[in-house]
């Protein structure tokens, strides 16, 4: 195998989203416009709210990607203009195809709300193919139970697979395109090599502690985005101390990326169609 070597690290900035909550970006920052597929990762928190005082993303519309949240503590309500409701605690997933045009919000859950207490998660962009950025809204949900865990050959990686497959494991959530995403903990003294397709583009985003990658074991600090060359395989290893990082992998799309606020087309008079629609009412309300 051909083992990848990191050809970029970007150190995530901090911005305000939603009612007011911070986020760490990595991508996109300056010098990182997208992971093709892969248009955005916001790490939410870690931060401690009081009692009454968590805060979230009021009602807003999407078209033309697809979001996946990742909690890790914490609680949150989705409600969106199809109807649905899910309320998402920590260690689920929920990947929502926005498609031809969805209005969700994501809120702290009730519970979680009065109480307060730890919240950390995160939200993925994923791009869609010209060919289904107009398709069904809707969403996969998987309970922390539900989704499928690997382990690396010499037992010192646990893996969270939540798209693609790891060590033998395949994730029970289906993809428009080819992509993986995964959550990687990595205990000190851990080393191994995982075959990737050399047609992925990759990158590793640690957000804990600290992990090496590739053939000359560069080291990725907490807050940082490793993206990677091009080879058939990546090699993972942590001497010092544990680490935890999100594996992202796709197979780009290659199309041009026209975007503005929460939407994402392939063309400027598509995304003034997307603006047109939405103000038209033609991605619905969400009916509480």
């Amino acid at each position: 195998m051909i083992p990848r070597s990191i050809q970029q690290i970007v150190t995530a900035h901090q911005q305000k989203e939603g009612a007011g909550f911070l986020v760490r970006r990595p991508v996109p920052t300056s010098g990182l416009d997208q992971v093709d597929p892969f248009l955005m990762l916001d790490e939410v928190g870690s931060v401690v709210y009081a009692p009454g005082k968590a805060i979230g993303a009021p009602d807003h519309p999407h078209r033309g990607f697809e979001t996946v949240s990742y909690i890790l503590s914490g609680q949150k309500l989705h409600e969106d203009s199809t109807g649905k409701t899910q309320l998402i605690s920590a260690g689920d997933v929920q990947w929502m195809t926005a498609g031809a045009g969805i209005v969700h919000s994501e809120l702290p859950g009730p519970a979680f709300k009065a109480a307060g207490g730890l919240a950390h998660g995160f939200q993925i962009w994923v791009n869609l193919p010209a060919a289904e950025k107009f398709a069904e809204p809707g969403y996969q949900y998987l309970p922390a139970s539900q989704i499928p865990q690997a382990q690396s050959p010499d037992g010192l990686i646990d893996i969270t697979v939540v798209a693609g497959e790891a060590f033998g494991v395949a994730a029970a959530i289906g993809t428009h395109t080819p992509i993986w995403l995964q959550d990687w903990r990595v205990s000190p003294g851990a080393k191994a090599e995982i075959a990737i397709s050399p047609s992925f583009n990759v990158a590793a985003y640690v957000f804990d502690g600290s992990v090496s990658f590739g053939p000359d074991a560069t080291l990725v600090e907490r807050g940082q985005m490793a993206i990677f060359a091009a080879g058939d395989s990546l090699t993972v290893q942590s001497t010092r101390e544990a680490g935890r990082f999100l594996l992202l992998a796709g197979e780009p799309l290659n199309e041009p990326v026209s975007r503005h606020g929460p939407f994402v087309m392939n063309t400027h008079d598509e995304l003034v169609a997307a603006v047109e629609d939405f103000h038209a009412g033609k991605m619905g309300v969400i009916q509480r």
